[in-house]
């Protein structure tokens, strides 16, 4: 059982013309086996959810509460809430040049774990995940992110759900950049997660596309830092059709 709870969120950042509020009191409990999806237009604060969350440095958090199976995530530093059970795969993966994703693989689950893994069952775990996702071994020898094209990264971030098997994944517009067979490819490899008992997503979007793959149990319409309104998945296809502009227009 897994359930990460958000009570009055509020998150500012540094501008030049000072903080920022960017979350404005945002409220949301993800359970144990359900999936979130929250859409938006550009600049709503979905990211900011995200990061914040996971512990980025840019984000002040200036009120309320998170916490995973009760405890409090705020006050962890970066790799506790990892280990705690919260993984983000970002919009944008960062390279890691002269790192190879194998042991980039074994020290993340060495470090969540608290022990290696056997090297043995590792390497025909991490072979599986790579066949999963439509990556050749050989994968497992290049550099992080290095020369990776759009696909090869997400695709990467989505074989180190599987290998590290958080709680709550984080997946941050995992769909941004994607052809129709990678996106195809990173939602199967969601749903397996998904699947597995204990487990929760959040899944940020701007698109209802990869929804056609991943079926939301919930719907949040993310409005100017806070959530506008809340439903299943018809909402989606309410935003396919309608867009966002009811919602900003109403200045919520």
């Amino acid at each position: 059982m897994s359930t990460l709870e958000i009570k009055d969120l509020r998150v500012s950042v540094n501008t030049e013309d000072g903080p920022k509020e960017i979350l404005k009191g945002v409220t949301l409990t993800i359970g144990d086996g359900e999936t979130h999806a929250i859409m938006g237009p550009n600049g709503s604060g979905k990211s900011t959810l995200a990061y914040s969350i996971a512990g980025h440095p840019k984000y002040d958090i200036t009120g309320g509460t998170v916490t995973l199976d009760g405890e409090d995530v705020l006050a962890m530093s970066v790799d506790e809430r990892a280990r705690a059970g919260l993984f983000l795969a970002m919009q944008y993966p960062v390279e890691v040049p002269g790192v190879s994703v194998s042991n980039f693989l074994r020290t993340a689950k060495t470090a969540i774990d608290g022990e290696a893994p056997k090297l043995r069952t590792w390497v025909k775990d991490v072979n599986t995940a790579l066949d999963q996702l439509n990556l050749d071994s050989t994968f497992a020898q290049r550099s992080v992110n290095e020369g990776f094209s759009g696909g090869e990264k997400k695709r990467h971030e989505i074989a180190q759900l599987e290998l590290l098997s958080p709680k709550v994944a984080i997946l941050d517009e995992t769909d941004s950049g994607l052809d129709i067979d990678a996106l195809k490819v990173v939602a199967d490899g969601v749903n397996r997660f998904r699947a597995l008992e204990g487990k929760g997503v959040l899944l940020i979007t701007h698109y209802t596309r990869i929804l056609r793959y991943i079926t939301p149990d919930y719907v949040h319409v993310f409005v100017n830092g806070r959530i506008a309104e809340q439903g299943g998945p018809e909402l989606a296809d309410a935003l396919e059709a309608e867009g966002y502009d009811k919602y900003l227009k109403a200045g919520v």
